[in-house]
Formats: structure tokens, sequence, C-alpha cells
């Protein structure tokens, strides 16, 4: 029973408790909605909102408000320390009206953030009564002390939040897991998603949608591990022919005398295992398009074979004589200098021209520096979902590291260090000592790659995205926790198009 009804109180119960059962679309948002309501609720200063990590038995900071909210999210806390972790370890509420001369205040961490606090309440966060979390209310507006009755709205509201919470996180779960399915799918059918933040492939993709609708043949070029093949998946659907086949071949995975059966197919005896006919893959993509990636490696015999294809759109089955007919588009990849190969002879001066109709360039990932934070979003997401671990993103650091440096193996290489770092890390987020990156480039990497203005624009973006997130995209104390003025912050939010996903 509450010692005292107040009907303001109760309202604001209900609204709050109203909205943290209908809004699961943002956990993050969802969270700091918590803890906003509750610090409202008994008037105070500051809040922070903990979780317990159940692999490494520590609290964290999931949500903190007030003027050292974004410094308080740096720190974990062990069960049993500090008046949190009391809380936690104990699975009870504390009323701490003389915070200063109780033995269990945490005080290297408000010494560190220059933050003393005089008054707390601290309630945990309960489901079947089992302890997940502790929301802390922290120094009372107007040097009052926190009462009992502050204590028994908080601890009514937190029961709710923490059914909330687990609800949320179910929500989220299932439709990660079902995003994924989706991706899975993407992937059976042999597509990828492809990110494309930076104006070079925006560019790039508004030029595929013009010669998308031709039936020319492209060379698209560039080094190993930019995304050659993604950039083909994209001519063939933004084309006519999308609702036919997508055929890939590397040419530089199998030997030509099994290359050339699996291009044109067999006739049953063509050669030794040959027990019946074969079809190749020219064939089965009728209609469709063909992607012969590593084209560089491609014989001069096969080199000739595919040359007819092109002019006459008719091949001959290995040990057979009756021409085939077929209407396909051939797209052709190589990281390869394919122009000294034609001038040196190891490949086709005709072929080279019939492919090079409509070249690409797809430049490298230090060109685009502007996807970075895009790419290492979309793998870290992947990797969680397959590693089952949760992040919080990348820290400044993290990001800082991951813009500076010049991939030498390009998009491939992002993956893999995410992936890696998603393994290994211990963290909430993924700091920069997890990544096992160099920082730094040297000056011949990076000249010619990007001005200094993109890449100011690039960190500026980062900085202001993170600084928006820690402040539940509020551009009032946004613009106060960077220093400058609102309007200032609206006129970057628009020019770097930073929006909230």
């Amino acid at each position: 029973m509450l010692s005292r009804i107040d009907t303001q109180k109760f309202n604001t119960l209900i609204e709050v408790n109203a909205l943290i059962n209908s809004n699961y679309t943002d956990i993050h948002e969802l969270l700091m909605l918590i803890l906003e309501s509750a610090t409202r609720l008994c008037e105070g200063d500051a809040s922070s909102l903990l979780l317990i990590n159940k692999e490494s038995g520590e609290l964290f900071f999931e949500s903190a408000l007030g003027v050292k909210g974004a410094e308080v999210k740096h720190f974990t806390v062990k069960l049993g320390e500090g008046i949190a972790g009391w809380v936690a370890q104990h699975n009870r509420s504390l009323l701490v009206n003389d915070v200063d001369h109780d033995d269990r205040h945490f005080r290297s961490m408000a010494q560190q953030i220059g933050y003393p606090a005089k008054t707390m309440i601290a309630v945990p966060l309960r489901i079947k009564d089992m302890c997940i979390g502790v929301i802390e209310i922290i120094n009372k507006l107007g040097n009052q002390y926190f009462s009992k009755d502050d204590l028994e709205w908080v601890e009514i509201f937190a029961n709710q939040a923490a059914l909330a919470i687990v609800n949320a996180k179910s929500m989220e779960k299932a439709r990660d897991e079902i995003s994924f399915l989706h991706s899975q799918l993407d992937i059976e059918q042999g597509y990828h998603t492809l990110i494309a933040k930076s104006p070079i492939v925006l560019e790039k993709l508004e030029i595929i949608d013009r010669i998308a609708q031709t039936d020319s043949s492209v060379l698209i070029l560039g080094e190993s591990g930019v995304g050659k093949e993604l950039f083909a998946e994209q001519l063939h659907l933004r084309s006519k022919r999308r609702n036919k086949p997508f055929i890939r071949i590397n040419c530089a995975a199998l030997p030509e005398n099994l290359l050339e059966s699996e291009l044109f197919g067999h006739v049953k005896g063509a050669f030794t295992n040959a027990v019946s006919s074969r079809k190749g893959r020219f064939e089965a993509a009728d209609g469709g398009t063909v992607f012969l990636d590593e084209i560089g490696d491609l014989g001069l015999l096969l080199q000739a074979k595919l040359l007819r294809v092109i002019q006459q759109k008719t091949f001959e089955k290995v040990g057979s004589n009756t021409k085939i007919s077929v209407d396909v588009r051939i797209l052709a990849a190589t990281n390869k200098d394919i122009e000294a190969m034609v001038e040196n002879g190891s490949f086709r001066s005709d072929l080279y021209y019939r492919l090079n109709v409509l070249p690409m360039y797809v430049p490298p990932l230090r060109q685009r520096t502007e996807d970075i934070p895009e790419l290492a979003t979309f793998f870290l997401k992947k990797s969680m979902l397959e590693t089952k671990k949760r992040f919080d993103g990348f820290s400044s650091e993290a990001m800082d590291a991951l813009l500076s440096y010049s991939w030498p193996g390009n998009v491939r290489e992002l993956e893999n260090c995410v992936q890696r770092a998603c393994v290994l890390s211990k963290n909430r987020q993924i700091e920069v000592e997890d990544l096992a990156i160099i920082k730094t480039v040297t000056p011949s990497q990076e000249a010619g790659t990007r001005s200094l203005k993109t890449a100011v624009n690039v960190f500026k973006a980062h900085f202001i995205r993170k600084a928006l997130e820690e402040n539940n995209w509020n551009q009032v104390v946004t613009a106060r926790a960077l220093d400058i003025q609102r309007t200032y912050l609206s006129r970057l939010i628009k020019e770097l198009a930073i929006a909230k996903e």
C-alpha cells in the first residue's frame, strides 16, 4: 500500500507504462524512455540504467542521463561493487540520503567523472524474483532528500520496466532472426546486400541503372575484395533479365579442361567419366546473365570459344558438333591489368574489346571512406547473429581506426576484421584493440585517395551521430554537450545527411 496517493505521479506512471508496453521498435529508445520517466517521477538530477552481463557478471551502463551521462557509460560495475552493485547482488532496493558516508559508495568512479553524489535511490529490475539490472536516481533536485514515497513509486515502475525490457529483447531477437532468415534466403538465391553511402558508389549505381537496360557486355575492373560481384548482381537485378537466371563462374577455380565442360557442357562419352550428357552454364543461363569472375585467368583456347559465343551467340558442347544457340548477357570481372595482358599476348585483344563495351571500375575501399561506418555496422549485425553476442556498436577510437586504415584487402578484409573482433571482444562495444589493425596509413597509401574535406566530413558525421545517440537524438541536449548552437547542429545534421536508423 502506497504511503501517499499522488494523482499526478499515478497518471505519469500510467502514461509511461502505456508507452513502454507499446513501443518495441527500438530497445535503446525504450530503455532511455524508462530512465527519463523514472528520473522525472522522483525529480532526480541524474540517473543511470544498468543491466547485468551474465557472461562477465558485471553491470554495464545501458543508459545514463545528466551532465556526465556520456562519461559514465564507459564504466562497468562488478556485482557487489558500489551501491548499484550491492543492489544487484542482494536484489534489494536502497535509499541513501548521505552517500558520502555510505561504505557501499563507489567513490573512485565519482571522482573520475567529477560528479559528486549526495542522495541516491537504487532499485533492482526484477523478472520472476531475478535481478536483471538496476535503476539509479541521483541527487534530488533542490538539495532535497529522497523519500520512502519516491522509493515506492520507483519500485512499482521498475517492476513494469523490467518486464518491458524482457519483452522488447524478445521482440528484437525475433526481428533479428526473421531478418537473418530473409538475408539467408537472398544468399541462397545468390544475391548480397550492397551497402552504398559514398558519392562515388552512388554515382556508379546511377550508371548501372542506365547500362542495365542494354544487352552489351560489361567489364568490371577493380582490386581484389572491392565487391565486383555485387556490382554484377546489381546489373542483372536492374535489367530486363532480372527474372531469368544469374549464373556465376569463377574462371580461376577450375583447370581449363574441366572449365570448358563447366561453361559449355558435354555429351556422353566425350571424355573419361562422362557417363551422361551435361548441360553447361551458358545453356542454363539462356535468357539471363552469365558472370565470368577472374576472366584474366581464362586460357587462350577458351577465350576463342567465349569470343564465338559473344559474336554468334552459339557454342558446341564438348564432344559434339551440334551448335546450340543461347541468349545471354555476359558480365566479366578481373583484378588484373587486362590491358597489359593484351599487350603481352596473354589475353586476346578481340575478346577484350568485345567485353569492354561498357567498362566499369569499382573503387577501392580507401577511396570511399563514407561506406566504412555503414559496412562495419552491417557486418557487426551479421556477426552478432552468427555468434549470438550483442554489442552496442564501435567505440569512437575503433571507428577512427577503421576510417584511418588503408584496407589493402578492401571490403573482404573489413568483413573479416569485424567478424574477428566480434568473436574475440569481451566488451559491450568493439574497441580499437579488438580490431587488430594498424590505425595509421602512410602518405603514399593515402595520396590521392580522398580529399581532406571528405575525411573531415566522415569524422564529423560519425562524431555527431554518436553524440545524438548518447542523448536520445535530442538536439538541444546534444548541442549543449558538443558546446555548439542548436541551429548549427541542425544545419550540420542536414548537410552531412545524418539520419536516425
